[in-house]
């Protein structure tokens, strides 16, 4: 492939999963292997609850935790310009995934959207969701880093064939 890919993290508030995911993707995009195959990496929720807002601290203390230290980012809500601005429009679980299809419905565009779990590892039609932890305690965010890890490494090593993804 050598068109340069963009990819869109969605959850609801934008504060925990997605940030995660973003945080895990834009780690392993600045690796040279992956030097000028992604134009943009971003994410947002589905609600307006956090708008402004910076990740949750577990999602910042969990992503320090695996020497992720560089992650910057402020809450923001989709909008239906995303549909146009990205290739890959990645939902953590399937609210979050109805509700970015109702609104791809009113707005087309190039995105394609999906459950970033399609990616699990697990075959076809074993999509995983990646449960809210915000309510929950640190093994929450664990598991979201856990699986945003294997899901991005089992993305890039669709999208780009070429490149040796083995987790490290």
């Amino acid at each position: 492939m050598s068109e340069q890919i963009s990819v869109l993290f969605v959850c609801l508030g934008n504060i925990c999963r997605s940030t995660m995911a973003e945080g895990v993707f834009q780690s392993m995009a600045k690796k040279p292997e992956y030097k000028g195959r992604i134009s943009k990496i971003d994410s947002c929720g589905t609600g307006a609850y956090h708008i402004g807002e910076g990740p949750d601290d577990r999602t910042m203390e969990t992503l320090r935790e695996h020497g992720i230290t560089d992650y910057i980012h402020a809450a923001r809500k989709v909008s239906t310009s995303d549909f146009d601005k990205f290739d890959y429009i990645f939902a953590m679980d399937r609210a979050n995934l109805a509700d970015l299809q109702r609104l791809q419905q009113r707005h087309p565009g190039k995105a394609k959207v999906m459950l970033f779990g399609e990616y699990s590892g697990n075959g076809a039609g074993k999509a995983e969701v990646i449960q809210d932890p915000y309510y929950g305690g640190r093994s929450g965010f664990e598991k979201a880093y856990e699986q945003a890890t294997r899901f991005s490494k089992n993305f890039l090593g669709e999208v780009f064939p070429d490149v040796n993804n083995k987790v490290e």
